[in-house]
């Protein structure tokens, strides 16, 4: 068994945010692999689930808030007992140029609190992350930015450039 973890906050208000480029791209998994609809868990979290080549993959979308992302993960991780090497976390990352995407194996938090709370409640950082770049924008606080909604524009190139390259790596990470 696999778990992908898609970060972001719960509630309507949230949904289309930076800081929910992880829920969105859950999203568009699911969409792209025909997976079963998101639903309530008993581990603070929406989960759909589908077999690929014989292996159960759930994805995930924590309910507890960003920084609390870790209580669902680690609940997740203990009940299945999944190994840290089958679990894959997407974030947002602030540092990153929008748009980009970089898969890693282990790493820091760098910053993000998702992440960090993951880290604090595994007690390590050695489980693999896929990061989409979300950009800076010296005009807004890092809070008001990451809680700013994406443009039009935007949420196109997600949908049809970011999103499609990120679901190669997540077939990497499912393949290794």
């Amino acid at each position: 068994m696999k778990i992908i973890v898609g970060l972001g906050n719960p509630g309507n208000q949230y949904r289309e945010t930076r800081h929910n480029v992880g829920f969105l791209m859950m999203d568009f998994l699911g969409l792209e692999w025909d997976f079963s609809d998101f639903s309530d868990s008993n581990f603070e979290a929406l989960i759909a689930e589908r077999n690929i080549s014989g292996e159960k993959i759930l994805l995930v979308k924590p309910m507890t808030f960003m920084n609390l992302s870790g209580n669902a993960v680690s609940k997740i991780m203990n009940f299945y007992k999944i190994p840290l090497e089958n679990l894959l976390v997407i974030s947002d990352d602030i540092d990153m140029e929008f748009g980009k995407i970089r898969l890693r194996e282990k790493g820091s938090h760098g910053g993000q609190n998702g992440l960090r709370d993951i880290i604090a409640k595994l007690g390590t950082a050695e489980f693999s992350r896929l990061k989409i770049g979300i950009g800076r924008n010296d005009r807004f606080s890092v809070s008001d930015w990451v809680l700013s909604k994406f443009s039009l524009d935007e949420k196109n190139i997600l949908q049809t450039e970011i999103f499609p390259e990120a679901l190669v790596r997540v077939q990497d990470f499912l393949e290794k």
